[in-house]
């Protein structure tokens, strides 16, 4: 019994997330995050805004665009967007 309550209380402790190493990653400029996304980074679903043809060769990731989203300047959910 005891045993068992022990596995138990480990088992409820551990929690496994998964970390993403994308959500931890700012760039200081859109210069440098084009070196990793050439294209930029944008929310799922996120439509760029332009006259011309838009881009949508973008990398899609919430997390990465949350952290770079300083860098979205027509705030249309994709930063540093480059055809």
């Amino acid at each position: 019994m005891r045993h068992s309550v022990l596995a138990a209380a480990l088992a409820a402790a551990v929690v496994l997330v998964p970390v993403s190493a994308e959500a931890a990653t700012t760039y200081k400029n859109c210069t440098a995050l084009h070196k990793k996304y050439p294209h930029g980074v944008g929310m799922p679903g996120a439509k760029d805004k332009t006259s011309g043809t838009p881009v949508t060769s973008f990398k899609r990731s919430k997390a990465l665009y949350q952290a770079n989203k300083k860098s979205d300047r027509d705030k249309d959910k994709i930063a540093c967007e480059k055809k």
